[in-house]
C-alpha cells in the first residue's frame, strides 16, 4: 500500500534516530522535496506514474555510506533497461514482473518497490541465489519496512558494529513484534516463507517449477531490454 506521507516521513526519521543512537554516523541533512523521477524510469518499468512516496525517498540526502541493516544501500534511479536484469528472480508474483523498481540492495537479498496495481507501494524481496525462487512480500509499505528495522534496533537484533561501522542483523526469528521477512537475511525458515507466499498471492505452481519459469522470465527481460534499445 502507499503510505500517508506524514507516516512515511516519521518512519524514516525514527529509523535514522534509532540508527544514530546505536552508533551510526548519519547527520540530519533536513528534508528535500520529492521532485520528479527521470523520464526513462516510466519507460523502463512500463508505468505511467511514479508514486510520491518513492520519489520522496529518492530525493532525501543520505550519507555516502551504507546506512541500512546488513550493509544495505539505496539504489539510484536506473539509467537504462539494464536495470531489468535485477528482476530476473521475480517469478510467480501477483503483479506484472516489470512493474517494480529495484530499491534496496543487500549482500544476499534485493528489495523492490511495486509501482502499480493493487500491490502498489508494497516492498518485495528476492534472495540472490540461482535456484532460490523465493519471491515474497517483505512489507506492506515503505513505512512498515522502516518501522520493522527501527524495532529491530530497539530489540537488539540490529546492532552497530564498531569495527566495520555498519548495522548488522543478528537472529530475528521468534522475536516478538518482528517479521523476519522484513530483514535482509537468508535463507528464511521455509514454513514461514511458504505461508507468506500464499498469503500475498504468489503463484506456488510457478515457484515449484522455478527453473522453467526463470528461463521464460529471462527471455521476457531480454525482449523488454531490446524494445528499449538496451
Amino acid at each position: 500500500m502507499l503510505d500517508d506521507m506524514c507516516v512515511l516521513r516519521e518512519a524514516v526519521r525514527d529509523y535514522r534516530l534509532a540508527a544514530t543512537a546505536a552508533g551510526l554516523d548519519w547527520p540530519d541533512y533536513g528534508e528535500s522535496p520529492a521532485g520528479q523521477p527521470p523520464e526513462q524510469v516510466h519507460r523502463i518499468f512500463d508505468v505511467e506514474r511514479i508514486a510520491e512516496q518513492l520519489t520522496w525517498l529518492h530525493a532525501q540526502r543520505w550519507p555516502d555510506r551504507q546506512v541500512l541493516p546488513d550493509v544495505g544501500w539505496r539504489m539510484p534511479w536506473p539509467e537504462d533497461g539494464d536495470a531489468l536484469q535485477y528482476l530476473g528472480l521475480s517469478i510467480g508474483t501477483p503483479f506484472p514482473w516489470r512493474q517494480q523498481l529495484p530499491l534496496f540492495f543487500f549482500d544476499v537479498v534485493l528489495y523492490t518497490f511495486v509501482l502499480a496495481g493493487d500491490h502498489e507501494g508494497e516492498i518485495w524481496r528476492y534472495e540472490i541465489s540461482p535456484d532460490a525462487w523465493d519471491s515474497v512480500r517483505a512489507a506492506t509499505s515503505l513505512a512498515t519496512l522502516f518501522d520493522q528495522w527501527t524495532r529491530g534496533i530497539a530489540a537488539g537484533v540490529v546492532v552497530y558494529d564498531e569495527q566495520s561501522r555498519w548495522l548488522l542483523v543478528e537472529d530475528v526469528d521468534g522475536v516478538n513484534g518482528l517479521d523476519p521477512l522484513a530483514f535482509p537475511v537468508a535463507p528464511v525458515e521455509e514454513t514461514l516463507l511458504r505461508a507468506r507466499q500464499r498469503e500475498c498471492g504468489v503463484d506456488m505452481a510457478i515457484v515449484e517449477d522455478g527453473f522453467t519459469y526463470t528461463e521464460e522470465l529471462s527471455d521476457a527481460i531480454d525482449a523488454a531490454k531490446a524494445s528499449l534499445g538496451a
